[in-house]
């Protein structure tokens, strides 16, 4: 038997497995490492989070992603290569991470990485007739494999295409293991560039289980901070957007579109919510002087309403629990925003869960590794969850 095989199945047989998990979201912050242990599978997972980190992206790698990101023509040698040079990227991160540990490559069973998105195109959006939902990850998991001599499982949205999903959001599996509590009604609420939340209903039907996108999280934010204020990669501490005034008119235009008014769930991306999007809503309404301050508050200011507007639709006024975690977290007036959006809402950390709000994607594809490796397929129901019962992630071996 080949000795990777070999050692592959024997991880699958041990009582405790040490999966790191990976993932570099849009905002190109850094590549966020989460060492977990994990024991069982199922709804008898147990994971600890032993150690985690976020490696920074160089203004330099942040530069060649943006080239190829969310743009419809792009240069194809380009992508070739940045698929390639990712993954090496990711690696050598890997491997520093691991000597900050004080850990060897054999102290770690398998590497589960979410990979860099540069497109995403659900079928809602590109609107071609007789093609697929698609999505597309970079960052080759073999190139991960080599470089660290570690497994690794990739490229797992394109399972979640085959079988009849949209590629995201994924969150819903590993909130569903890890967060879900008998008698407590929960959202698990992620606000990245893309803002996400899982609904985990107290009585653990899976049928009623579902996750989906709501709109914009930190993207637009972050793509205008960009231009206006060049070598800022983000609004630290809503410094731009607290000096600003939320203009109503572009608001309401940003909430137009029909995505807003499509049934749960569903998925977009930078694809529709960016820079044109924006300027096209206040060629309308007539704001294109408005200050960037003004433009930051109401950028702020319609990521709260699109998060909070689907999160009403699903209430429904009974009570929930909304643990948040993303980037977004970080965002002062944007959880602000929120919580006077939801004045009854219970808003908390996930850290509360056990789960460093920062690390929660990482760890959530180590439970996705986790589940692929010794778990059996979870049975959503034909319910509206529409999440297909499937093991992700593509097998690298180092050899």
């Amino acid at each position: 038997m080949n000795t990777y095989l070999e050692r592959l199945f024997k991880i699958t047989r041990k009582e405790k497995r040490t999966i790191i998990g990976l993932m570099s979201g849009t905002s190109l912050d850094g590549l966020d490492i989460a060492l977990c242990d994990f024991s069982g599978s199922g709804m008898q997972t147990s994971m600890n989070l032993r150690s985690f980190t976020t490696m920074p992206y160089d203004t330099g790698f942040k530069q060649k992603v943006k080239e190829i990101f969310s743009k419809r023509q792009v240069d194809l040698e380009q992508v070739c290569l940045m698929n390639a040079y990712i993954g090496n990227f990711h690696a050598e991160l890997i491997n520093d991470c691991l000597q900050i540990w004080g850990l060897k490559p054999e102290d770690v069973d398998v590497i589960a990485s979410h990979g860099q998105t540069i497109y995403h195109a659900p079928a809602s959006l590109h609107r071609i007739e007789g093609m697929p939902n698609a999505t597309l990850q970079i960052g080759d998991g073999d190139h991960i494999a080599v470089k660290t001599g570690i497994i690794t499982l990739s490229d797992f949205r394109q399972k979640h295409i085959s079988a009849g999903g949209e590629g995201a959001p994924l969150a819903v599996y590993g909130d569903f293991l890890l967060f879900s509590e008998k008698g407590q009604n929960r959202i698990m609420l992620n606000i990245g560039g893309i803002a996400n939340f899982t609904f985990l209903p107290g009585d653990l039907d899976t049928s009623r289980i579902f996750s989906t996108d709501v709109g914009p999280g930190n993207t637009l934010m972050d793509a205008y901070i960009q231009t206006q204020f060049p070598g800022r990669y983000f609004d630290a501490n809503s410094e731009v957007a607290l000096k600003g005034t939320v203009n109503n008119n572009l608001l309401a235009a940003l909430l137009e579109n029909s995505f807003f008014s499509h049934d749960f769930p569903k998925t977009t991306g930078p694809e529709l919510f960016n820079l044109t999007y924006l300027k096209q809503a206040q060629q309308r309404t007539g704001t294109d002087s408005l200050s960037p301050e003004d433009v930051m508050a109401t950028l702020n200011r319609f990521s709260a309403a699109g998060i909070c507007n689907a999160l009403n639709r699903t209430l429904q006024g009974q009570r929930f629990e909304i643990f948040v975690s993303g980037g977004g977290m970080h965002n002062p007036l944007l959880l602000h925003n929120i919580k006077e959006l939801l004045p009854d809402a219970a808003i908390r950390d996930t850290a509360e869960l056990g789960v460093l709000a920062d690390a929660k994607e990482a760890v959530l594809f180590a439970t996705l590794a986790n589940e692929s490796l010794v778990g059996n397929l979870i049975d959503f129901g034909p319910g509206q969850s529409r999440v297909p019962s499937v093991h992700m992630g593509k097998i690298s071996l180092p050899r």
